[in-house]
């Protein structure tokens, strides 16, 4: 859904007083808890509460195998060349790792964003499809990015109910919140982008291909490696590689690689007293004033004034560097 196309906030098949209540009731219900600003846990390990109340910057990250269905407010993703503009009854969908950049916007005190994030694993995915005997060799064989925005229906909503209910019953959240995650997935998968959430190129990793190299950079993000060497450990070209890399993460394999290593140093830089030159060796570089001058470039300032800057914003840092 790039910006240009955007109708955020919406919905084509169902009524949208209908629709608009039924995220108002999932509203009022998070309205329950004590929403610390960020992101907040909750008895069910997958399920997060994401509360911002003011606008924020394009911040870089990266998007993790996730679901972000969002309750009020709205938000900017920057993915490549696109930006996608989403608000309240859309959600977010990411398959695997992508850097990618997001911003929320309108958000007050009085109106905060808010949002639902379900994480989940390609390996979930994958169990629902074998077991519920999904035919997924009928879908489009082309590939997509690993990351898209769309839009929740009145099943979906009623899945998000159930499950936020079970917060007034931890004893039976953790059996029962397993089984209302696969019912989820299940729906997303029979839905209109089912063939986007399962993209079997990057589901199986033993087979040589894209989904292999993306997994192996994603393990040995320190390593030096070239394109050549790459492409050639998972039976590819060169040019294949590139084509496929980029189609689904919207860069190539040494971009992807050196977003990894930013935001990995980044993070060991705001989890404890770690230096720049320290975080730099530790993610792979080999030359400080590189490690510098990639790390302005994404950020915007130095390290430590980076690092700086983050301790001092009024939003706690969540100790991840994943866009919410």
């Amino acid at each position: 859904m790039p910006e240009s196309g955007s109708d955020a906030g919406g919905t084509q098949d169902k009524p949208v007083s209908i629709h608009k209540k039924a995220l108002g009731q999932l509203l009022a219900f998070t309205e329950r808890f004590s929403l610390a600003e960020g992101r907040t846990s909750t008895v069910v390990p997958y399920l997060s509460i994401v509360k911002r109340s003011r606008e924020t910057e394009c911040i870089p990250g990266v998007l993790t195998p996730s679901f972000c269905l969002i309750l009020q407010g709205g938000k900017k993703l920057y993915l490549g060349q696109e930006v996608y503009r989403y608000g309240a009854g859309d959600y977010l969908a990411s398959l695997i790792d992508i850097p990618a950049s997001a911003q929320v916007v309108g958000a007050t005190e009085r109106s905060p964003y808010i949002g639902l994030r379900i994480d989940f694993t390609t390996q979930e995915i994958a169990s629902v499809v074998m077991e519920a005997g999904i035919d997924a060799e009928s879908w489009e064989k082309g590939l997509s990015k690993g990351a898209f925005v769309g839009k929740s229906d009145a099943e979906l909503l009623d899945i998000f109910s159930r499950l936020l209910k079970l917060l007034d019953k931890p004893s039976d959240a953790r059996f029962l919140s397993e089984l209302l995650k696969r019912e989820m997935i299940f729906h997303l998968l029979s839905g209109d982008n089912g063939h986007l959430f399962f993209q079997k190129v990057l589901f199986d990793q033993r087979a040589d291909g894209v989904g292999k190299a993306i997994q192996w950079i994603k393990e040995n993000y320190s390593r030096s490696f070239t394109v050549e060497e790459l492409a050639k450990s998972c039976n590819m070209s060169v040019s294949g590689l590139h084509h496929k890399f980029k189609a689904i993460t919207t860069i190539g394999p040494l971009q992807y690689q050196k977003q990894l290593r930013l935001q990995e140093a980044r993070r060991l830089m705001l989890s404890g007293p770690v230096g720049a030159t320290t975080a730099a060796l530790a993610v792979g570089y080999e030359s400080p004033s590189q490690f510098n001058r990639e790390y302005r470039r994404l950020f915007g300032l130095p390290p430590l004034q980076d690092i700086k800057a983050m301790r001092k914003s009024a939003v706690p840092w969540t100790g991840a560097a994943a866009v919410d």
